[in-house]
């Protein structure tokens, strides 16, 4: 049975997990909210993700996510990313090489563009070849700050 944890984080606002069980099966960003929304504060990968956006480095590489319905694809760019590092970038032309692809890189563009696990599947790692590159409903600022938060400045 699926359930919801919300988690606060400072200087960021209220994200908000969807798990069954262990497995993660969507993730959002914390974002500014109004003070009536209820947050989980004892819950492991929230507490993960408030101290990622705090500073502190981690790959998240032992979550376990819900891939059920994805293309060896989408499957081979969701691990590709998750193998980029704290503080690196990757183009999309890079990232679709990466995966065993190259020349997909619009279709990398759309993995990242659908990814439901921001931060665990760090798709703000990926930057279009001519800058920053676009982040979906979050916004370009939204992304510049989670790369300036891990040192990346462009």
């Amino acid at each position: 049975m699926a359930e919801s944890v919300r988690y606060e984080v400072d200087g960021w606002g209220v994200g908000e997990l969807w798990l069954d069980g262990a497995m993660l099966l969507w993730h959002e960003l914390p974002r500014p909210r109004g003070s009536d929304v209820g947050v989980h504060l004892h819950h492991s990968l929230a507490e993960r993700i408030a101290a990622h956006f705090a500073g502190e480095r981690d790959s998240f590489s032992d979550v376990e996510l819900d891939l059920d319905g994805y293309t060896a694809f989408q499957r081979a760019v969701v691990e590709t990313l998750q193998r980029v590092p704290w503080g690196e970038v990757v183009t999309y032309g890079e990232l679709a090489a990466l995966a065993g692809h190259p020349n997909a890189q619009r279709a990398a563009g759309s993995v990242c563009a659908h990814n439901r696990f921001p931060l665990v599947v760090p798709c703000h790692r990926v930057v279009a070849a001519g800058g920053i590159g676009r982040y979906g409903t979050s916004g370009v600022e939204y992304k510049r700050r989670l790369l300036e938060l891990e040192g990346v400045f462009l």
